[in-house]
């Protein structure tokens, strides 16, 4: 098998990864390029250009601040926002003094919240003002003292408005309020003199980043990735898709998820390309920010490329400095058709699958050869990877052409859950992560992946489990049983489908639409029921196991 997946490696592409100035972790990238480039700019966001002596000053300037607050190495900090500058500087300020970076989803509710601070000792948390509600109120019912720094979007806006050079969201139009119990950003850049003693990383068993991900099954899990994982992952990344200084990209996926985090804060810092920083994603926004910086690399989600395809006078707009795009198939598939709309539409541009990867691989394990794009497919294993195909069965390795579950092993493997020793051993056998994903390699060493072995949902690009959205479901007082699963969606990819055995009490007291709607004020936004069924009974096993697959019949 070793053979068949070097069958495609591009004649161009060196062999052998090399790291761009050495191993080392990525904020000392960061402190580089702020000595050898000070002037040079790092980030464009909607305007304000943030050079890389201004980044590197403003991430030593808050671990500085984290370490007289007596947050020390291995302590956990929570990232709880939108794309913005804040974001990055807080990464690389956390990751300055060894602590874990601990993202978490702009759009959880107060139940996951408390889930998730459950989970982690959390010591500090970075959040956006419009998200500081939530946050306060796990913090009081849960009984919780921890740091609190809250931050408005619109600080990192240009001074002069007329300097604004991209259609702002909404989100960055809210008025900055002074909120109690909580640190503002801005002012801790402001009166905090930057940290000079510099913490000693053990790149590769140093845990930088705790990622929740449910795996292959159940509710989240807190999955530790290394410095070194970060580093790898970058580099390889970096490498294959020809990243560097003339490259002008977008860092509009969500920061928050491994694959966002990847381009958007990670591959900027290693490469020094110059990104424009985006709150999320707009078709017109993304539109303007291609026109007026001359966007030349890229990576989407296919739902990101039809939607600019779909914008109302697009053909008459000037694409035509973007080469290539990397996108991601969620919701639509990277096709031969979008390709070739896409390249239409641009003049040129090449859109190709980007990857395949999971967050317990710091993801990108895969890359697409663009002299032999291959739709259809997520492309060839990246550097130092090995990539097997098991039966589902027997866990004996499958020749090519033959499905079964995709096991993967690289320097990008996580160390394995945090305080989950039976979920690590079921997912990291001898260094190979058993992904839980149903994949095939052809002849020509190319992945195939063709869905999960588990019931994982797919909404909109994210992952939705049942056993989370259930647990979350049972909060609710009318609800004595539920199981939920995916269905198609045209829109979204899958949507979440509840069937729910009701109390006795409340049968006929209690509409699908009350279900759905408290749902929704209750979970994130690709996460709720859009459908829901009542049913006297659920399908299951002898022994009370619910047949999920039955309630697809």
């Amino acid at each position: 098998m070793e053979n068949v997946l070097k069958r495609s490696w591009p004649k161009n592409l060196p062999k052998k990864l090399v790291y761009r100035e050495g191993e080392k972790p990525l904020h000392e990238y960061l402190a580089q390029n702020a000595r050898e480039h000070p002037h040079e700019i790092a980030y464009i966001y909607y305007g304000n250009e943030i050079t890389w002596k201004q980044l590197n000053d403003e991430v030593n300037r808050l671990a500085h601040f984290f370490k007289l607050k007596k947050i020390a190495k291995g302590d956990c900090i929570a990232l709880y926002m939108q794309n913005c500058p804040q974001y990055i500087i807080s990464h690389y300020a956390i990751q300055k003094i060894g602590a874990t970076v601990v993202p978490l989803n702009p759009m959880y509710k107060e139940s996951e919240l408390k889930y998730f601070f459950n989970e982690v000792e959390i010591k500090a948390v970075i959040a956006a003002q419009e998200l500081h509600p939530r946050l306060q109120n796990v913090l009081k019912d849960e009984g919780l003292h921890c740091l609190v720094i809250s931050t408005n979007y619109a600080d990192y806006l240009p001074k002069d408005s007329s300097s604004i050079t991209i259609p702002l969201p909404d989100e960055l139009k809210l008025e900055k309020q002074t909120l109690f119990g909580a640190f503002d950003f801005v002012e801790v850049i402001q009166k905090t003199s930057p940290l000079e003693a510099q913490e000693n990383i053990n790149l590769w068993e140093d845990v930088g980043l705790l990622v929740f991900t449910s795996g292959t099954t159940g509710r989240p899990k807190a999955a530790m990735l290394t410095y070194g994982n970060a580093l790898f992952k970058t580099a390889s990344t970096v490498q294959t898709k020809a990243y560097d200084e003339t490259v002008t990209t977008t860092a509009i996926s969500p920061l928050f998820h491994i694959a966002g985090m990847l381009v958007g804060v990670n591959i900027p810092i290693y490469s020094r390309c110059k990104t424009i920083l985006m709150t999320r994603f707009d078709p017109e926004a993304a539109v303007t920010a291609v026109e007026k910086y001359k966007i030349n690399k890229w990576y989407t989600v296919a739902t990101m490329n039809m939607a600019i395809l779909n914008l109302p006078g697009v053909e008459k707009r000037d694409l035509s400095s973007l080469k290539v795009n990397f996108a991601t198939s969620f919701g639509i598939p990277v096709n031969e058709q979008l390709a070739e709309d896409w390249k239409k539409l641009t003049n040129g541009c090449i859109l190709a699958e980007s990857s395949y990867g999971l967050s317990e691989t710091h993801t990108s394990d895969t890359f697409m050869p663009l002299d032999k794009i291959k739709f259809g497919t997520v492309g060839i294993p990246t550097y130092d990877t090995k990539v097997r195909i098991v039966d589902l069965e027997t866990g004996k390795d499958l020749p090519p052409n033959e499905k079964g579950e995709i096991v993967i092993k690289n320097p990008g493997v996580f160390k394995g859950y945090l305080n989950r020793p039976d979920a690590t051993k079921e997912t990291l056998k001898d260094g190979w992560v058993h992904t839980g994903d149903i994949g095939m390699i052809d002849d020509e060493g190319y992945l195939y992946f063709f869905g999960r072995v588990k019931e994982m949902i797919k909404s909109s690009g994210f992952s939705v489990f049942p056993e989370d959205v259930e647990a979350l479901m049972k909060e609710h007082e009318a609800i004595e049983q539920v199981a939920v699963i995916g269905v198609p969606d045209p829109m979204r990819g899958e949507s979440v489908k509840a069937s729910i055995v009701l109390k006795p009490e409340y049968k006929g007291k209690v509409t699908e639409q009350e279900i759905i709607d408290w749902a929704k004020a209750n979970m994130a936004a690709y996460k709720y029921p859009r459908s829901v069924e009542f049913r006297d009974e659920l399908p299951a096993t002898s022994a009370g196991k619910v047949l999920r697959r039955l309630l697809k019949e």
